[in-house]
């Protein structure tokens, strides 16, 4: 289903507030906006990490469909959970459609989401030996690109949390697990990207 954006800037935001997935307004400073938003900058360092990484093809394939993923998030965080939701409007975090924008039922994670994850993560975590120390962020540009997303990434979970803390009836929680689970997936990536090997924490190296 299309998405049409027909303005770029609206000014309805520049009292402080938004506008959530189900047309709701709050304060940017509402926790599920810090969410969402926290999800988009996931997508944007994620995407910094394809563009500047270096990164073989397999695992650009792979973070532009974790790209397409968090799109989904953001959506869904931006929808508060309702029961028998009527056709809520159309609407995505980072955008405003104006018009003839269509109405539909939320976009909701689901388990399978998840599944992708873990799939990749059991793929991908075959080809890496034992960890025999704790790893510092570097190595490789891509590496170390990557290494930023899963931070960032950790914090959006953080986020998340937060949010299902403050408002969990009205939060799904499987857009969360995906967050974690992300996190997971970035460290291993990362892994990969250093093909000399893991760039090692030396616990008092400097003492």
């Amino acid at each position: 289903m299309p998405v049409r954006i027909n303005r770029v800037y609206t000014k309805v935001g520049d009292s402080g507030t938004t506008a959530l997935g189900d047309g709701s307004r709050v304060p940017k400073t509402d926790p599920r906006l810090g969410a969402y938003a926290d999800v988009d900058e996931t997508n944007s360092v994620v995407g910094v990490a394809i563009a500047l990484g270096g990164l073989p093809d397999e695992i650009a394939d792979v973070l532009r469909a974790v790209q397409n993923d968090l799109f989904d998030v953001g959506a869904d965080l931006c929808a508060p959970v309702v029961e028998d939701p009527e056709f809520p409007p159309t609407r995505h975090p980072t955008t405003t459609p104006q018009g003839d924008a269509s109405r539909h039922s939320a976009l909701r994670i689901t388990e399978q989401y998840v599944e992708r994850l873990e799939g990749w993560c059991d793929q991908f975590n075959e080809r890496l030996g034992k960890l025999t120390s704790f790893i510092l962020p570097g190595g490789t540009a891509g590496a170390a690109l990557l290494h930023q997303a899963r931070t960032v990434a950790r914090r959006a979970e953080r986020s998340g949390w937060a949010l299902v803390e403050a408002d969990g009836e009205r939060t799904n929680a499987l857009a969360v697990k995906y967050l974690n689970r992300l996190s997971d997936l970035l460290f291993i990536l990362a892994r990969l990207a250093n093909p000399d090997g893991d760039v090692l924490w030396e616990p008092g190296r400097q003492a």
